[in-house]
């Protein structure tokens, strides 16, 4: 079978991307191949400044290029009301509805027992000390709508009960199993501005 060692490689390194199988890898591959090698180059930069820039909030645990992030930094913000959210695409997906005026906290995951993910794997710990310290009066549990968004959600409120905050969670616009980043923006505004208040 007739191959080439670069190429290979390539197709290789592409299909480790989620969702990018081998054939799409090696779409992707030739694509690359006949680009102009300006563009392919452009696209290996970019790749290599993400990883030489891009670092976590330290108060947040949001992506930045400069610590804290721009949303912490932000005076203008509503610094008593705190989005939970799994990951920082969640973030970039809230924002990009320019409704939601307060600031967030990225646990980094979702508790998932089956996958080996438990709470002290994911930042419970800071959220709970951000709450404690930063005066939060409200929390928006913004985890996905499947099982294991939920756990965590119900696992963060059982932990913020003895605070006295109030804690609510994104309504069920919201595909029940789903993932934030495949909401429609239509849908996560209703989710967003039709939260409901948790109860024990």
């Amino acid at each position: 079978m007739y191959s080439v060692k670069s190429i290979n490689k390539l197709i290789g390194e592409l299909s480790k991307l989620p969702g990018i199988g081998e054939k799409t890898a090696q779409r992707l591959a030739f694509y690359i191949l006949k680009s102009p090698r300006e563009s392919a180059l452009s696209l290996g930069e970019a790749i290599k400044e993400v990883k030489d820039k891009v670092r976590y909030c330290s108060i947040c645990n949001n992506i930045t290029e400069e610590d804290p992030c721009r949303i912490c930094r932000d005076e203008g913000r509503d610094r008593s009301t705190i989005c939970v959210v799994e990951e920082p695409q969640d973030v970039f997906l809230i924002e990009k509805l320019g409704e939601f005026k307060g600031i967030y906290h990225v646990l980094g995951g979702a508790i998932s027992p089956i996958k080996g993910i438990n709470p002290e794997d994911i930042d419970i710990k800071k959220l709970l000390r951000r709450v404690r310290e930063e005066k939060i009066k409200e929390v928006i549990l913004a985890t996905d709508p499947n099982a294991e968004g939920e756990t965590t959600a119900i696992y963060i409120f059982k932990m913020l009960s003895p605070l006295k905050v109030k804690v609510t969670r994104l309504a069920h616009g919201l595909p029940a199993g789903g993932d934030l980043e495949f909401a429609d923006e239509v849908t996560l505004s209703q989710a967003l501005e039709g939260r409901r208040e948790m109860h024990p």
